[in-house]
């Protein structure tokens, strides 16, 4: 009895999207049979060959034993005439391989927009999306259905991975997760953290969370929309801010850090607080945002990235010098971010900001810090010292948030006597913030007060 022939393996230079290794280059095409030779042509981009075998009767649906297609191989290589071609002559628009990819898929992993663009045209059903559940009871109660955004007049803001939309009558600010999220698992992982931290998080100094986008692709958050821009941008146009003005924006970022290290049962580590993940409400008033690479501390009260931070997408200007140093790290981390940003608010200038930004940090590990420029009278009642306590080489003697809202609350109290303000004395600040917390007086104390009267 004849053994059954199979099909050979296709290898080709861009293999399957979902293939857990990539094979070498390609085979001759002098030794390939016409079934294998159109796989062939598909990856050299021959239109012209590709015609004259499908005229001569071969199949354009044709599988190796991956299950791969012309139409996969040419998906792969960017090859958007030969798709159109494939696809005019009856190939299968979703085909999946041993790997479960699509040529969709595999146009995505390899970023041939064009190809995208043209699959999706002849009806290729994009991936589920990683989050996807089964059942609809486990749909998440943040859940927001992609139809009621509206992005008909939305323009990119913040670093460019937000844009406006409309939402129920109002503007939201929208971030998409690009195609790549597929194909890596990381970014799903980061993504899924991100939400968890998300849906926690109830402050008036931190972004407002609204919902997201995650049983279909593609898979978005939706926040508050803050017209006034970031911190970033705010000081670029207006340099060096007035002591009090630079003491008012440090209360409200270090009200919003506060809040995410006090956070219970676990404390929230920022990890990217830098200017441009800080915005400006129509108050005036800033609010503490993007918590992409943000971390839940675990109870073992301390952290390590996965990666070095040179592959991390984050700001170098800003990062303490443990975790540049690929070491443990906590809480302490932020404030290390918050001494450089508000250093930054009354110098008028990023930090070390003559230094390439990849040469920052190795300053910050050797112990160099910014130089205070400005004048001595701009650092008045403690702020220089305070700062320089933020950004102490040892992590646990830099001061919490909590001391840092204090301190920073005596400094606005004296800037604004000198002013000739009429201001609140310091404990009424921490009195307001305790409320806000929740620790309210207990009912005898109420009552007492209310039988006083």
């Amino acid at each position: 009895m004849e053994a059954k022939k199979l099909h050979p393996r296709f290898s080709l230079g861009r293999q399957s999207s979902l293939a857990p290794e990539r094979a070498g280059a390609g085979d001759s095409s002098e030794t390939l049979d016409p079934a294998v030779r159109l796989m062939y042509l598909a990856n050299e981009g021959d239109s012209d060959g590709i015609k004259e075998l499908l005229d001569a009767g071969s199949n354009v649906n044709f599988t190796d034993i991956d299950g791969r297609t012309s139409l996969h191989v040419a998906a792969c290589q960017g090859r958007t005439d030969v798709v159109d071609l494939l696809l005019r002559r009856g190939a299968h628009v979703d085909p999946q391989d041993r790997w479960g990819s699509t040529p969709l898929v595999d146009a995505m992993y390899y970023k041939n927009h064009q190809v995208v663009k043209l699959l999706e045209k002849h009806g290729a059903r994009p991936p589920m999306a990683p989050m996807h559940v089964q059942n609809a009871r486990e749909v998440p109660e943040y859940e927001i259905d992609p139809s009621e955004l509206d992005f008909t007049n939305s323009v990119c803001i913040t670093k460019g991975t937000f844009r406006i939309a409309l939402w129920r009558g109002i503007q939201v600010a929208v971030k998409t997760l690009g195609e790549e999220l597929f194909t890596d698992d990381d970014k799903v992982k980061a993504f899924h953290d991100e939400l968890t931290l998300l849906e926690k998080i109830r402050h008036p100094n931190v972004v407002q969370f609204l919902g997201a986008v995650t049983q279909s692709t593609p898979m978005m958050i939706v926040t508050e929309y803050l017209p006034q821009g970031d911190l970033g941008a705010y000081l670029k146009r207006k340099g060096a801010l007035k002591p009090v003005t630079a003491v008012k924006f440090a209360l409200d970022i270090a009200r919003g850090m506060n809040y995410l290290h006090e956070h219970k049962p676990e404390a929230i580590i920022h990890r990217d607080l830098e200017p441009s993940n800080i915005l400006r409400d129509d108050s005036g008033h800033l609010k503490v945002a993007d918590f992409g690479v943000s971390k839940l501390l675990k109870v073992a009260k301390m952290v390590k990235e996965d990666k070095p931070v040179a592959s991390l997408d984050t700001s170098w200007r800003y990062v303490a010098p443990e975790v540049y140093r690929n070491e443990e790290y906590d809480t302490n981390v932020d404030v290390f971010s918050f001494a450089l940003i508000l250093q930054e608010m009354i110098e008028g200038c990023p930090p070390f900001f003559a230094k390439p930004e990849n040469e920052v940090p190795k300053a910050y590990v050797e112990n160099e810090r910014p130089p205070f420029r400005a004048s001595p009278k701009l650092y008045a009642y403690g702020l220089k010292q305070l700062i320089e306590e933020c950004w102490d080489e040892k992590p646990y003697r830099r001061p919490t948030f909590r001391q840092i809202i204090g301190r920073l609350e005596d400094i606005y109290y004296h800037l604004a006597q000198k002013r000739g303000w009429k201001v609140r004395t310091p404990g009424c600040f921490q009195n307001l913030e305790a409320i806000f917390r929740g620790n309210r007086t207990n009912p005898s104390s109420r009552s007492s007060r209310s039988t006083a009267r």
